[in-house]
């Protein structure tokens, strides 16, 4: 899934080889804006050209493609033998990851651009997929029905994909707040001011959110408290990306065109 789990960490497991040669490459029908999802032997990205590819992970050959209504810009989740994928449709599909077979379809009121994330239910008896749409709100579905089990309305776009840990959601929005959401109910449990536009998703970790926003800042809030620890500022471009967290760094990129990293205990550049 996109970000790695759904804190939405950023960090990969295993390693890559010194010098990377190139093994395949696919060509969609339009650009790719998707991060790819690995699961087995199966690659599942979206595409401009409307559609989901599912690849063979070690020929890069095509196994099936899904057509939506339009531009798949959203990250698939891959989970329980399930492909699940918004569009600029506005819709969420559930797909088989076997065969790309529908099972169903979810309308959101505008476009979906983040990748879905998901959680066990309160319960345990069930999975949850939660999504952001730019309608300004935050739907959370049963995986393998497609039905509500709830909304949350913010106040703007919501462009990234929900982060989900110790019981709660938390997302950015064009609303200029962090968004801190019950899991189990989907009711507001704190608004963070933020500052400005978020755009990209927010990782989680030890009790803290971290993310960047247009006003050029780099930030990490301590959800519990609900104010901010520290945060990072080199040049006037803004964070529109996802960053990585580790446990002593946290590595961002910028519109400065470089790559940060930074001390997560203190935000200090390394």
């Amino acid at each position: 899934m996109f970000r790695g789990n759904p804190a939405l960490p950023g960090v990969a497991q295993g390693a890559l080889p010194d010098k990377p040669a190139l093994l395949w490459s696919f060509k969609t029908g339009g650009p790719i804006k998707s991060s790819a999802a690995i699961v087995g032997n199966r690659v599942f990205i979206g595409s401009n050209d409307t559609n989901v590819y599912a690849l063979d992970l070690t020929t890069g050959k095509q196994v099936w493609a899904s057509g939506t209504g339009d531009a798949v810009g959203s990250a698939p989740l891959g989970l329980e033998g399930k492909v699940f994928v918004g569009s600029v449709d506005g819709a969420l599909y559930a797909l088989d990851a076997t065969t790309g077979k529908r099972f169903w379809r979810y309308e959101t009121g505008d476009k979906i651009l983040g990748a879905p994330n998901w959680v066990k239910s309160p319960k345990g008896n069930a999975t949850w997929v939660l999504v952001g749409s730019y309608d300004f709100k935050l739907h959370c579905l049963d995986a393998v029905t497609g039905k509500t089990n709830w909304v949350y309305e913010s106040g703007n776009y919501i462009n990234g994909t929900p982060a989900v840990a110790d019981e709660r959601t938390v997302f950015g929005g064009c609303d200029a707040l962090l968004h801190v959401i019950s899991l189990a109910d989907g009711k507001e449990l704190k608004q963070i001011e933020a500052g400005a536009y978020i755009a990209a998703s927010v990782a989680l970790a030890g009790g803290g959110a971290y993310f960047g926003h247009y006003e050029n800042q780099f930030l990490c809030v301590d959800l519990n408290l609900g104010t901010n620890l520290w945060s990072f500022k080199d040049r006037n471009f803004p964070y529109m990306s996802s960053p990585a967290v580790t446990e002593t760094r946290v590595v961002v990129g910028g519109r400065d065109k470089q790559l940060h990293c930074l001390n997560r205990a203190d935000g200090k550049s390394v």
